[in-house]
């Protein structure tokens, strides 16, 4: 079994710390660089309901996407919501490790993930980093269906394919306007409007969408907008990690047992539709 500094070392190579965001907090929260490492659960959130089920699991190593802490603090108190989830984690020898804008970046990443969870082919990086001369890796995906799809019919599948949340799948456009091509960006995606709009395609499917750059966007271009839930966008980034890790496990012969919790952590839990509102 691989020692948790093995461990984070292929999951760095997976995901390099440097290619994070500027101001993200990525990497190891807490966890002894020696201790042993035979079960690890992946997840989007690092909420003290995951904790309680790598805990109830056995897990020695928990990988989120989210960080715990993504400003400074001055408290790790136990009295805290987060101070808590830190005692819990180190109380039960659960190391903790943050892969965050670097794994939003990576070759491949989280939209790849979510690319393939709605069975769209990849063809290329929304945003290109630009210190990657292969141009395979950067921000979002510029894919396109098996076939031409209807709004309404994309906005079906992605509301069959992604694990179901009270939102659903909100739409800006017209339901029977054809999609040949589409960008896709799991997280928050309202920043990127520029580089969907130069992308040139029919949809665009992220989270987050909030009311002001979704009116100028649709003002702008018959751009066709699709809302998910936050969560569900990334979730899918959880077993194409948790298949990699598994890659690395099995080329060391460290025959890890590697888990991909399926507990729901969308903060939003139900939903009442306006009575008479389009559907």
């Amino acid at each position: 079994m691989p020692r948790l500094s093995e461990a984070i070392a292929a999951l760095d190579a997976l995901w390099p710390p440097g290619s994070a965001e500027a101001w993200d907090a990525v990497g190891t929260v807490c966890g002894d660089p020696d201790q042993e490492v035979t079960r690890v659960l992946f997840a989007v959130d690092p909420v003290q309901e995951i904790v309680d089920e790598a805990v109830k699991l056995g897990a020695d190593l928990l990988v989120t996407h989210h960080p715990l802490y993504l400003r400074g603090t001055t408290t790790v108190a136990a009295s805290t919501f987060k101070g808590r989830v830190v005692h819990t984690l180190i109380r039960n020898d659960i190391a903790l490790h943050v892969a965050h804008t670097n794994a939003d970046r990576a070759d491949p990443g989280v939209s790849d993930a979510l690319a393939g969870a709605l069975d769209l082919r990849v063809l290329r990086p929304l945003v290109p980093d630009p210190a990657d001369p292969e141009g395979r890796r950067g921000l979002g995906r510029v894919c396109e269906p098996d076939h031409p799809l209807t709004v309404r019919e994309f906005a079906a599948r992605a509301a069959e394919r992604l694990p179901a949340t009270a939102q659903g799948i909100r739409v800006a456009g017209d339901p029977e306007a054809l999609v040949r091509t589409v960008a896709v960006s799991g997280g928050s995606g309202d920043s990127l409007f520029a580089d969907v709009r130069a992308a040139g395609v029919d949809a665009f499917l992220t989270a987050d969408l909030r009311h002001h750059p979704v009116s100028e966007a649709r003002a702008q271009s018959p751009l066709a907008l699709l809302d998910a839930a936050h969560w569900a966008t990334e979730w899918p980034w959880c077993e194409l990690a948790a298949a990699q890790l598994d890659e690395i496990s099995d080329r060391h012969g460290w025959g890890l047992r590697v888990h991909v919790s399926r507990t729901v952590t969308d903060p939003w839990n139900s939903h009442a539709p306006s009575p008479g509102a389009p559907n």
